[in-house]
Parts: structure tokens; sequence; C-alpha cells
């Protein structure tokens, strides 16, 4: 009995500042991938908050790397609160929920049918945005 190996679902949240540029998403996003031995190629969706949905910098990045992006309320995120790595009072009173990158990765990945997902890498940022990745995680039985 051969036993296939499925691709992992790999999801990024990014939190940014308004008016963050495109350029700066995606070197954040490489140089946390790179850390981590994983490439951009690997991602299959972008996620980010509702009160982003205009944010240039976010379109053109979902655009310019071809994957879909992904939003997410304030309410729905909250959800995810007891899964962060950090929570962040200045997001919190920004959002209403107390971690972008971190909570909007992991929303992407539960709609996305993935049920044994977690943080695979955690909030990562730059002076300009954050960023997380979940994924599934094999069944380990």
């Amino acid at each position: 009995m051969t036993r296939q190996h499925s691709v992992p679902t790999l999801v990024v949240g990014l939190g940014c500042q308004r008016g963050c540029p495109a350029s700066l998403l995606l070197e954040l996003i490489e140089q946390a991938l790179q850390n981590h031995r994983l490439k951009v190629e690997a991602i299959t969706a972008l996620a980010s908050i509702d009160l982003k949905r205009s944010e240039p910098g976010l379109l053109a990045l979902a655009e310019h790397l071809g994957l879909p992006l992904v939003f997410f309320s304030a309410a729905e995120l909250s959800g995810f609160d007891a899964q962060l790595s950090h929570r962040s009072a200045i997001a919190f009173a920004h959002t209403g929920c107390y971690g972008v990158a971190e909570s909007s990765a992991l929303a992407l990945l539960q709609r996305l049918g993935g049920r044994h997902g977690e943080l695979l890498i955690t909030r990562q940022k730059n002076q300009h945005a954050t960023f997380a990745l979940a994924g599934d995680v094999p069944d380990r039985r």
C-alpha cells in the first residue's frame, strides 16, 4: 500500500500600517520564509483584517504573487485570541482584535478546511508590517 503525501496548505496573515508598500510586505515574507527554509511559491493564500480591504500595498502584493487575498472582521479574528503568541494592546486599540497577522492566518486556514492547523511561524515584524504563517500539520497518528 502506498501512502500519498498531500501538499500542505500554507497561508500568510498580514497586518500593516497605512501606506505600507508591497515591497516591504514581500521583503518581510521572504525573510521569514527563508529563515524557515520555505519558498514563497508554497503559499496558498494571503489574509488580513477587513479594515485593510482597500490597502494598496496588500492588494499589489496579492496581485504580484498571484494569490487570493481574504479579509476577516475583528469579531472573526478575536475567536483566535487564545492561540496568539503575542497579544498587542496597540493592535486592539486600532482594530478591535489583539493580533491581525496570526489570527488572520489561523482564520483563513480554518476556512480552507485545515483541521490540524497551527501557527508554523509566529508573528514576525518590521517597522511597517506584521507577518505570520499557518499551515496544516500532518495527522500524527
